[in-house]
């Protein structure tokens, strides 16, 4: 006569963990989402490049937006001992996190092997230009060890990483 009582008492605490589990993540709010067309009007009067069109399946209007991504690889000078290179890293990881902070940079990251491409940046930037200038101010772009490869890329405007 135990078991049943067991088995009542776990199928609560897991009913109760999904519950709190599913309250917990946030949930959208519809009255402060912004359509794609006002989406796209501020983002065109930003200078961003867009477009957009309807899914096939679901007949949801999807917006494109440019974006721009920086091959980080291997650059000429990359002699430095390891107390210059350790500091390189640091003020390399600060500048990363200010392009994020500033929401230039949308993600940023290593490669897991040791090719000539060391990481990528996904610049939010209206141009080239202004994501490649911010590329470059990094110190270990400026120092050598890295240089910059850049190419713009589209994505969906909104959709998450997964």
């Amino acid at each position: 006569m135990k078991y049943p009582y067991v088995f009542l008492a776990l199928l609560f605490a897991v009913a109760c963990t999904q519950a709190t589990k599913k309250e917990d993540r946030p949930q959208p709010t519809p009255s402060k989402a912004k359509s794609v067309a006002q989406l796209k009007a501020e983002l065109t009067e930003k200078g961003y490049k867009t477009f957009d069109y309807v899914d096939g399946k679901t007949k949801d209007t999807v917006l494109m937006q440019q974006y721009f991504i920086a091959f980080l690889k291997s650059g000429p000078k990359r002699s430095q001992n390891k107390q210059q290179a350790d500091s390189l890293q640091a003020l390399h990881l600060a500048h990363l996190g200010r392009m994020y902070e500033e929401g230039y940079a949308d993600i940023s990251g290593p490669f897991g092997d040791d090719g000539d491409i060391r990481g990528i940046t996904i610049y939010n930037t209206p141009t080239l230009e202004m994501a490649d200038s911010l590329a470059n101010m990094d110190p270990m772009v400026k120092a050598g060890r890295l240089v910059i490869e850049m190419h713009p890329w589209w994505a969906g405007k909104g959709f998450p990483l997964r």
